[in-house]
């Protein structure tokens, strides 16, 4: 015999709160739709050949200038290869790019211990010699 639905398995489709508790339902991801995991794939996916053909760059300006551009020409080209790869790279694949708020909040906590640890030595220094 099939038992009927309880009130209590039910679950609120629009607030994903189950009828009985009032609490979100933890199986629920918000924003990972397949329409939305189909879009970043696409991204993922051209970033990686967007890679590939920028490694294939490199190499080529690697074997391609050997004779015609000279030594320093030919690192700034593939100096500028590799910041491009980076920033790919960083963006995407690491997140950078989306997640704004964090990164800056992080550079800041960075920026301010680095000074902390520029002051320390300078203010013994200057305290010891009475500067």
């Amino acid at each position: 015999m099939i038992e009927p639905i309880k009130e209590k398995d039910v679950t609120d489709p629009l607030t994903h709160e189950h009828a009985h508790a009032g609490l979100a339902d933890p199986n629920v991801h918000h924003g990972h739709t397949p329409e939305e995991i189909r879009k970043e794939m696409r991204v993922y996916i051209t970033v990686f050949f967007g890679l590939a053909v920028l490694t294939a760059v490199t190499v080529w300006a690697c074997y391609g200038f050997k004779d015609s551009l000279s030594v320093h020409t030919t690192i700034i080209i593939a100096l500028i290869i590799a910041c491009s790869k980076g920033f790919l790279v960083a963006g995407f694949f690491m997140h950078l790019l989306s997640e704004r708020k964090v990164i800056y909040g992080v550079l800041i906590l960075t920026v301010f211990f680095f000074a902390v640890l520029l002051w320390g030595p300078w203010h013994h220094n200057y305290d010891m010699f009475g500067r």
